[in-house]
């Protein structure tokens, strides 16, 4: 009833390292003078890493469900400790040297980061990172998370962080692999979490096996989990970019061809211009189709922006819309049938004929999937209201 922090270590097969963690953690623990116990989440281990473990003062607890996410969860809800703080049991974070942790901790953060890198005052010593993390996936990965989410982190995917327990409990973590340490960071910022950063020593493993971590696989689980997770960047900000230079393109052709420093542009490239306006429309609707489905199911927080864009834009005015875009491609595309049918449908200028048919097509595609969009939307933001249980008299009916 009295601990105030537990360290949690996932474990699946660490003998060669594991005593070294806990002894390091049992010194931390006193150091930082905080009452405390070492949590071992074995997930499996073949090794004899838990009878090490309770040999070594710790409290083992076996979870069946597999990966790293998993095993976490399994222990920082089995912990006592009011606080946690969680980290590798392969010796190449120092738990002798949490007092950092424990201070801000005690100064009220909710998460708390270690930081390894050298720009947030961290030190890696040598043979601890491998180049590619270190210079390529790190710092790429930590920089797309501060500007996806606005998240402070200077180190993005430090495995040693602490946190409180109500803290996990705010975040609602459904990760069970590696992306449960991004799942961390970015919801602790979707939670407005007070976030900061400790800086730490990284040590280069004791292992004499190679590492559970794939750099490449993983890497791109935590940019794919960090893309779903923003459908601004991955859909908004492409289709906004895609679409309006479409619309501009499609514009300036639709009337005749452009040459400029040499090159002619003319019904190839309004073909291209007519595609983009297309594809960035469709990326614009995936960003809200995403973003009402994340909010209903609780994935992402609620937005007052969109919010407020739903108070506008309401199915009946999207319908409209669509409708008006509709109706000016098919006026369009029977101008064009008009022309032809000038020349008693005979043969025309093939170049004229496409600067009329593309856009009255570019038209039409925008008005039907602008109407269907604004229903599907709609469709999502239904919000399923629960039901009293029936009644005597219901039941006989």
């Amino acid at each position: 009833m009295n601990t105030e922090l537990t360290i949690v270590m996932p474990c699946l097969n660490e003998a060669e390292t594991l005593a070294r963690c806990i002894e390091k953690a049992r010194a931390g623990i006193q150091k930082a003078g905080v009452t405390g116990e070492v949590l071992i989440a074995d997930n499996g281990s073949t090794d004899g890493s838990q009878d090490i473990a309770v040999k070594c003062g710790a409290r083992v607890v076996p979870v069946t469900a597999k990966g790293y996410g998993s095993a976490l969860r399994g222990g920082i809800e089995a912990a006592y400790g009011k606080w946690i703080i969680m980290g590798d049991a392969d010796d190449s974070y120092d738990f002798s040297n949490i007092t950092g942790f424990v201070q801000k901790l005690r100064d009220g953060y909710d998460l708390v980061m270690g930081c390894r890198m050298p720009r947030g005052g961290g030190t890696i010593m040598p043979g601890a990172m491998p180049w590619k993390n270190r210079w390529l996936g790190n710092p790429v990965l930590s920089t797309i998370g501060r500007i996806f989410f606005k998240c402070p982190a200077q180190d993005f995917h430090c495995g040693l962080r602490g946190f409180s327990k109500a803290a996990y409990e705010k975040m609602e973590l459904k990760t069970t692999g590696m992306e449960f340490a991004s799942e961390m960071v970015i919801k602790g910022t979707f939670k407005s979490l007070r976030i900061t950063e400790v800086p730490i020593t990284l040590h280069k493993d004791g292992r004499s096996r190679p590492p559970h971590l794939k750099p490449w696989r993983d890497g791109w689980r935590h940019l794919r989990f960090m893309l779903i997770y923003s459908p601004r960047w991955l859909f908004l900000m492409p289709g906004l970019l895609l679409g309006l230079v479409g619309a501009i393109a499609t514009i300036l052709l639709a009337s005749a061809p452009m040459r400029a420093n040499g090159v002619s542009f003319d019904v190839g490239t309004l073909t291209v211009s007519s595609m983009l306006t297309i594809v960035g429309f469709q990326l614009v609707a995936f960003a809200f189709f995403t973003k009402v489905f994340a909010i209903a199911e609780g994935l992402l927080p609620e937005d007052p922006k969109l919010s407020r864009i739903f108070t506008v834009f309401t199915l009946e005015k999207g319908i409209v819309v669509g409708l008006l875009i509709l109706f000016a491609g098919l006026a369009w595309l029977g101008r064009a049938v008009w022309i032809w049918q000038q020349t008693h449908y005979g043969v025309m200028d093939y170049a004229e004929n496409l600067r009329r048919l593309i856009p009255a097509v570019t038209l039409i595609v925008l008005g039907v999937q602008g109407i269907f969009s604004s229903f599907f939307m709609s469709v999502l933001g239904l919000k399923t209201v629960s039901r009293k249980p029936p009644t005597e008299v219901e039941k006989s009916r």
